[in-house]
């Protein structure tokens, strides 16, 4: 199955490293957000190697 959804819980540190891993769905200004209207499905490895990156393990998804 593929991922249908993505978001960043609350405590992000802004490292970079989600929006260096996958820029077409994180978006790094004073925090990490994640960019609506994507197709999450074309950039599951990505999207899976972010959250298992991330230092603060914030970053979810859903399948």
């Amino acid at each position: 199955m593929s991922i249908k959804k993505v978001w960043i819980e609350e405590g992000c540190t802004a490292c970079g490293l989600c929006e260096d891993t996958c820029p077409s769905v994180f978006k790094l200004e004073d925090l990490a957000t994640v960019i609506e209207g994507v197709n999450y499905s074309d950039y599951e490895e990505q999207i899976k190697e972010a959250a298992e990156g991330c230092p603060v393990e914030i970053i979810k998804y859903t399948k």
